[in-house]
């Protein structure tokens, strides 16, 4: 699997688009997928979903276009539908933009196939309720959204967010992944689930 990460829309979200075989996927579409559609039809890929993490609006904003130009599926977790509703999830929050309209389906944990591959999906709420990571074991990949961050985790004090589950979900979830997946935050650098086990400040012996 190779893994391009392009920085987009107003809070510079990592989307990523991961490619094997000739299929592509997306994950978090956070501003103009130009870039991104550019990329896929130059490499003559076949973009067959677009995953979301959890439905603020600043990974969102580009979801409906780039789905729309390859007829690619759209999932998100279903506790996370009614940011729809709310300025945080479909825009206008802190003065940012709208987001165009889209349809998606909704992904519950369990195995699922994308890329010819085993995908996990894997329930973390904290960050949202609806929060979902989507981890390639053969990859050694896993996508988190604003679940947890290089040396941080995500904010718990938007509507549904909880900082003890967004804690548990990090220990259960990602921390029990082998030490050398990579995590793709929704945000700033990559880092590793062993590197965070050891070094992130919220799960050492000074954390709160």
């Amino acid at each position: 699997m190779d893994i391009k990460t392009f920085p987009l829309g107003p809070l510079e979200t990592n989307c990523y688009l991961a490619t094997a075989g000739g299929l592509a996927i997306a994950v978090d579409v956070g501003g103009d997928p130009a870039a991104v559609a550019a990329f896929v039809t130059e490499n003559k890929l076949s973009l067959e979903a677009v995953l979301l993490t959890h439905l603020h609006c600043d990974h969102l904003y580009g979801v409906g276009e780039l789905a729309r130009a390859f007829g690619a599926t759209v999932f998100a977790g279903a506790a996370d539908a009614f940011l729809l509703e709310t300025e945080l999830g479909r825009g206008g929050f802190m003065g940012l933009p709208l987001v165009p309209p889209f349809a998606y389906e909704t992904l519950g944990p369990g195995e699922l196939t994308f890329l010819g591959q085993p995908c996990r999906v894997l329930a973390t709420p904290g960050h949202s309720p609806g929060s979902l990571s989507y981890y390639f074991p053969q990859a050694g990949a896993v996508f988190v959204g604003d679940l947890l961050f290089y040396r941080s985790i995500g904010r718990t004090d938007f509507d549904g967010g909880d900082y003890d589950t967004l804690m548990r979900s990090v220990r259960e979830a990602i921390f029990t992944l082998p030490p050398a997946t990579v995590v793709y935050s929704g945000h700033g650098p990559a880092t590793t689930v062993g590197d965070e086990r050891r070094h992130n400040p919220f799960f050492s012996e000074f954390a709160r």
